[in-house]
């Protein structure tokens, strides 16, 4: 990344290290210097002021350093400031720090001075307070080209001083110190770049798990999670990005679920309302035949289109006909509409599936003798079962109504009983002619009639098998119809434990 986190840390660290150390460099170059003369000067007026105390002792002869204390003294303190002095008494006596021959190069120079014959470059700092007669003086040795701090005077009466420093020195230790800066300098930048490379690392890694985190959860990923961990700020951040990511998990979740209800309610609705304009459809054209037909023969009774008793007794037949085929199409519409939006109540209980049966079976018996119908059932069995036994009914007998109104071939009708695990899956078979297959999966159908001509004759509305699809999925029970070659076969499953 061009404007990376760690790239700009680096650069803000390693700018600020090499700032730092050019400073340094720029401070020694300038002050050193002068910082390092300010140090001689002091030491040479805290020696100058030790001498004073020092020659006030009177027994001092020859030079005989070692016999007096201050003068052991001076010498320690020059010697550590890497000063040489000379001492000239007024009988010529001398006192030194220093071997003869830069003792007597000390002692040139400080008749120089003493006879104006030695000139200085610089006069650092005069001198002159009470009887403190001194300045010091940058001096410069012709034969070798150093230069030379220097301070020179009157102690008391005819006793004078000399004390010199070399600022050869300071020259080379700021060389030799500026070397150093830019040497160690380049190790400390490397140093520093590889600290700062791995702790920005550190805070790095992290905050791009965080950005690819947050691209992972902008594309509705939410399984991924941060893993990073740690107590810190970002360690937080972390564990706020998880809870984040669950929240909106959770919060999709819910939003999605909802807008599924949604979705699914609209669709309920549209099919309510499908279900509507076609369940009116279907009943204004089921109630136009038997209300023409009312209407028409009530027509003609009231106009006396005929006078024979014979004829008016089946106009009167005709109608009452109609009118109980409309009374029962409606009680059937009111049954399914019950079931369908949960007004009937499901009774559930025990009781014996074939004596049910039997009962259905005894009260259609005058239908099945008017055609002539063998009808197969083992009655002697015993088979318990968990249903609503007054729908179960309903069930039963429009499964052999159908039967007995679409029987054919051999005329028989087989209802048995097959055990399966805890379930008892019941059939009721008719000999006939099969249903086309188009027509199987629309059987359940409201008004769908395979035979509109038949199914008019005996006075079906396609309600039946409507009834029996929503008992049955209100029960969460599987029903069916399966084709045979002699015939048709209506089948459905209940519980018995």
């Amino acid at each position: 990344m061009k404007h990376s986190i760690k790239r700009q840390m680096l650069a803000a660290f390693i700018g600020i290290i090499v700032f730092l150390l050019s400073m340094l460099m720029i401070v020694n170059i300038v002050f050193l210097e002068q910082f390092y003369t300010r140090r001689k000067e002091n030491a040479f007026i805290d020696i100058y002021n030790q001498m004073k105390t020092a020659l006030q002792d009177k027994d001092i002869k020859n030079g005989a350093i070692e016999d007096n204390k201050e003068l052991v003294s001076i010498q320690n303190l020059a010697n550590k400031s890497n000063i040489v002095f000379r001492i000239n008494i007024a009988d010529n006596e001398a006192i030194t720090n220093t071997n003869d021959v830069n003792s007597a190069d000390l002692n040139l120079a400080l008749e120089g001075y003493r006879l104006g014959k030695k000139s200085s470059s610089v006069v650092k700092e005069p001198g002159k307070k009470s009887s403190q007669i001194w300045q010091i003086t940058e001096t410069e040795d012709k034969k070798t080209g150093n230069n030379y701090l220097e301070m020179w005077g009157r102690l008391d009466g005819n006793t004078f001083f000399i004390m010199r420093t070399s600022l050869f020195a300071i020259h080379e230790m700021a060389d030799t110190t500026n070397s150093f800066l830019l040497q160690i300098g380049g190790l400390i930048v490397l140093l520093c770049m590889a600290m700062v490379y791995y702790f920005a690392q550190r805070i790095t890694d992290p905050i791009l798990e965080l950005a690819g985190l947050s691209e992972q959860m902008a594309e509705m990923n939410f399984d991924a999670k941060y893993t990073g961990g740690g107590d810190d700020e970002i360690g937080i951040l972390g564990e706020n990005f998880n809870k984040m990511s669950s929240n909106l998990e959770l919060a999709v979740k819910d939003l999605k679920k909802a807008n599924f209800d949604l979705q699914k309610d609209i669709e309920q609705k549209e099919k309510l309302e499908e279900n509507r304009s076609d369940f009116i459809s279907n009943v204004s054209h089921e109630l136009k035949t038997p209300i023409a037909l009312i209407q028409g023969y009530a027509e003609g009774l009231r106009d006396g289109i005929t006078d024979d008793p014979e004829s008016m007794e089946f106009y009167c037949d005709v109608i009452m006909d109609e009118a109980t085929k409309m009374n029962r199409m409606v009680k059937n519409l009111l049954t399914l509409s019950q079931l369908e939006y949960g007004d009937s109540d499901m009774v559930l209980e025990r009781f014996d599936l074939i004596d049910m049966i039997k009962g259905v079976v005894n009260s259609l018996e005058l239908f099945i003798k008017q055609e002539d119908i063998n009808v197969q059932f083992d009655d002697t069995m015993k088979i318990m079962v968990w249903a609503d036994e007054f729908k179960m009914e309903q069930v039963v007998r429009n499964y052999l109504t159908n039967a007995i109104h679409h029987i054919g071939g051999d005329k028989v009708i087989d209802i048995n009983m097959e055990l399966v695990g805890e379930k008892v899956k019941v059939g009721v078979f008719n000999t006939g002619n099969p249903i086309p297959a188009d027509d199987l999966e629309h059987l359940w159908d409201k008004f769908y009639k395979v035979d509109k001509a038949h199914t008019r004759e005996y006075g079906g509305n396609g309600i039946g098998l409507s009834i029996v699809k929503a008992i049955m999925d209100s029960l969460h029970q599987e029903y069916g119809a399966t084709n045979y070659d002699n015939g048709v076969e209506f089948w459905f499953t209940l519980d018995r434990k």
